[in-house]
């Protein structure tokens, strides 16, 4: 068998399609075997496949007015398991074991397949994340796959630079978070009452963490930006993800490209998942900090 590296993640949180004209993002990792291993929305009357396809701002739009159960399904084994045939050496990296099962299921498939394939290498990383920081770790996965590192210097390098990546998200809506058990239904109510925007982060377990809210839009640009400050950013990448929302993502980019001349920031919307917790408005922004290499 050749031996070449494969490089799997889930559907949601990587593709990128881009509608408002600011960076189209490929479904595929050039220069590399790339799979995505797509997770599922489901409601009473149908599940959306987050497979490349989706509409996910049709999607976002529908769930807004839709009062039945909604709910998310994660890759099973078998599904990993289809992803990492044929390789010898893979790299996984699955949205935080806070919101699914999947990385527990990759891992799971990751032993099974070594069964069968004894030569086989598998690296498997929680992201502890989703959206965008997910897309920061999967480019830089890339670069060290095709610089020809070998695999346990891909596994080191990936793991310290993870320690330099993180996620911002403001949010219009807590309903979906609410209904499945991420956030209180009382602080959901009171925060669309009140048009309040919630502004929060992935912590470093992997949580959403609320930092602040406040009521327009503005305020949350604001804070975002201070957030990026706070953290150390200087001039490295932000990926802005938006649901149904590419104004605020524009103006977002202009107010960082403002404070920080040198940053490579991008826009793009976000994926079927993303766009189920995020809901219509909502914003994710994955960053490096100003200590990566």
């Amino acid at each position: 068998m050749t031996c070449y590296h494969k490089i799997d993640l889930e559907r949601a949180f990587y593709e990128n399609q881009d509608r408002c004209g600011f960076f189209v993002q490929p479904v595929c990792l050039p220069g590399v075997d790339f799979a995505c291993v797509p997770l599922k929305i489901v409601t009473d009357e149908q599940e959306y496949l987050d497979d490349g396809t989706l509409d996910a701002v049709d999607m976002a739009r529908s769930l807004r007015t839709y009062k039945g159960k909604t709910s998310t399904s994660c890759p099973n084994v078998a599904d990993w398991l289809a992803a990492y045939e044929g390789a010898e050496q893979i790299f996984v990296a699955t949205i935080t074991g806070t919101l699914s099962g999947s990385y527990n299921a990759a891992l799971l498939a990751a032993e099974e397949y070594k069964e069968t394939h004894p030569e086989a290498r598998v690296f498997v990383l929680d992201s502890l994340s989703a959206g965008p920081e997910l897309r920061l770790l999967a480019e830089r996965l890339r670069d060290l796959v095709r610089i020809g590192m070998e695999f346990d210097e891909i596994c080191e390098a990936i793991l310290a630079y993870h320690k330099h990546t993180h996620l911002l998200f403001s949010l219009e809506s807590l309903a979906n978070l609410a209904r499945n058990g991420r956030v209180k239904p009382a602080v959901a109510a009171v925060a669309r009452m009140l048009g309040i925007r919630v502004i929060g982060q992935a912590s470093e377990s992997g949580e959403l963490e609320v930092l602040c809210k406040t009521r327009g839009e503005h305020g949350a640009l604001e804070r975002i930006v201070l957030e990026l400050k706070d953290h150390g950013f200087t001039d490295g990448k932000v990926h802005i993800a938006h649901c149904d929302n590419p104004e605020a993502a524009k103006r977002l980019k202009l107010m960082i490209h403002a404070v920080f001349a040198g940053a490579q920031v991008d826009v793009a919307e976000c994926g079927g998942l993303c766009s189920y917790y995020a809901e219509q408005g909502g914003l994710m922004v994955g960053y490096e900090d100003g200590k990566t290499e």
